[in-house]
């Protein structure tokens, strides 16, 4: 797949059906606690009564009374110990705390516990199937069995405490005939004393009517609601109606986002067949916005290299042509000497003319190396006096009649005279400003440095000519010539600025150029006193 919506889209439909798996069994899960906690709010009242009743009966009393009970109920109904029953901790601590407990043991079957006395660590089982009327029938005759006990009209109020004791999990009411909802067949039902179901008027539940003998009420149980569990369907649609609005809004979202990239795509094709001058629309902070941006610094910056490539041919062409002419003139010159010394004179010509040849092609190796990308540089701390010192006896003696000296250095509190920088490129980078300075000078060229807490700075002096203003911004452009006084006269190649500053930018510094308070011009570096090295 080679859009990135569809592989978006893949990776969220993954995702849904995941999640729609996940979402199956956990459905599964919630119907299964949801049927227990239906089956215990239907039994646990009744449970619970029974349990009640038992507690001040004899073991015998007990046995005749489950025996009687589960007949009613239609569920065999046993009173066991604990340690009988062989509960869960969680489970049994609940048991004892009187909750009723609703045990999932096999498939479509349940047992119900309720604790009939905990000294004795007694408790009422039943294995439950379904709820079915013969449960409600039973729960009924149990509630009467309690209220004939009471006068008649003390009998609502007694319903209402047994419901609030016993935790029945619907409702119970005494009704009189003429408010009960029945017709005429039930009434006639009732009075010959048989249990009357009848489903409640929205038909989602049911009613239990029983008669209470010798007295005009009408007990009602309910309405008692079905258990609907939560249909597999619905998350089959909930699934589908979300990957339907999670594809529209990823497709709308992406669409603009793969045009962009579909910009980025046709520039860098253009630039490939030869179009530098290509660019993206670079709006934006988001990561696409970046990438632009960052995609545009690449394409000016692969200008720039092949510009100056193509400069630098061109540049190297034009420096080559001189010293090469003048050795053909040298040889043509020697082969028709009539004398050694002539030719010897021509032969040292040539030789000075290789030696230029041979700088020229150094130069433009540093250039390249620095030009192309950053140098292995191994940093460590220089001491700028001696390195100054170093230059300044090195190149001094090249033209007697221009004094070369240390000038008016500043350094830190604590005296040192040190900067971490790299010494061999350093010091090239010195020597050139050194060479260049001693090139225009009339009679003297300065050196001195200034070193703080942050940076470090050379500074070279001259009391030559000095740099025009409008030329500092391309005073350090490769083969750049200013005017005839910069000519083949004084030396050079052109390169020696250039190189500079290169060095100083991998330095992390940068180099300037000014006026002088020699007169001439004055050159500078300035680098942070310490790298950081990654």
């Amino acid at each position: 797949m080679n859009s990135i919506f569809l592989r978006i889209y893949g990776g969220m439909l993954a995702v849904l059906v995941l999640v729609a798996l996940l979402g199956a069994g956990g459905l599964q899960l919630l119907n299964e606690v949801r049927a227990d906690k239906h089956r215990e709010s239907l039994a646990g009242g009744t449970f619970r009564l029974m349990a009640y009743n038992m507690q001040s009966m004899t073991p015998i009393e007990r046995r005749q009374a489950a025996n009687l009970w589960g007949r009613l109920l239609g569920i065999p109904l046993r009173v066991r110990t604990l340690s009988d029953v062989s509960l869960e901790s969680r489970l049994e601590a609940r048991l004892l705390r009187g909750q009723v407990l609703v045990e999932s043991l096999y498939p479509g079957r349940v047992t119900v516990y309720a604790l009939v006395r905990a000294s004795d660590g007694l408790v009422l089982t039943g294995d439950v199937e379904q709820v079915s009327e013969q449960l409600a029938r039973a729960t009924i005759y149990l509630l009467i069995d309690e209220l004939v006990r009471y006068p008649e009209e003390e009998q609502p109020q007694r319903l209402a405490d047994l419901k609030a004791r016993h935790g029945f999990g619907y409702e119970l009411s005494l009704l009189t005939r003429d408010n009960a909802n029945l017709d005429d067949d039930q009434r006639r039902r009732l009075d010959e004393g048989d249990t009357v179901m009848a489903l409640d008027r929205g038909g989602d539940a049911i009613r239990v009517f029983a008669a209470v003998a010798g007295t005009p009420w009408i007990m009602q149980l309910g309405p008692l609601y079905q258990m609907n569990p939560y249909p597999a369907q619905l998350l089959l649609l909930i699934g589908v109606l979300g990957l339907s609005l999670i594809g529209l809004t990823v497709y709308l979202l992406v669409r603009q986002l793969e045009q962009r990239l579909s910009e980025l795509e046709g520039a860098a094709t253009r630039i490939a067949s030869g179009n530098l001058e290509v660019r993206v629309p670079d709006a934006g902070t988001d990561s696409v916005g970046r990438l632009a941006a960052a995609f545009n610094d690449m394409a000016r910056h692969l200008q720039r290299l092949l510009a100056v490539q193509r400069e630098m041919v061109s540049a190297v062409a034009h420096e080559l042509r001189t010293p090469v002419a003048r050795l053909r003139f040298g040889l043509e010159m020697a082969g028709d000497a009539e004398d050694a010394a002539t030719r010897g004179k021509y032969l040292d010509g040539m030789d000075t003319d290789i030696e230029d040849l041979d700088r020229l092609v150094d130069e433009m190796l540093v250039y390249t190396r620095l030009e192309r990308g950053s140098p292995a540089l191994a940093f460590s701390a220089v001491d700028l006096a001696a390195l100054v010192d170093q230059v300044i006896g090195e190149l001094a003696p090249l033209r007697a009649d221009v004094t070369v000296e240390r000038g008016h250095c500043l350094v830190v509190a604590d005296g040192g005279s040190w900067a971490q920088a790299e010494p061999h490129y350093l010091r090239r980078a010195l020597s050139n400003l050194v060479t260049n300075a001693m090139r225009h000078a009339e009679t003297r060229v300065q050196v001195s440095f200034i070193i703080d807490a942050q940076q470090a700075r050379l500074v070279v002096d001259d009391d030559g000519p000095g740099v025009p203003e409008e030329a500092w911004e391309r005073i350090f452009t490769p083969f750049l010539r200013l005017d005839d006084s910069r000519t083949r006269a004084s030396g050079g190649h052109g390169l020696g600025l250039s190189i500079v500053r290169r060095i100083i930018y991998w330095h992390g510094g940068r180099a300037g150029v000014g006026s002088s308070e020699l007169g001439g011009a004055r050159f500078s570096l300035t680098w942070p006193r310490e790298q950081v090295v990654p």
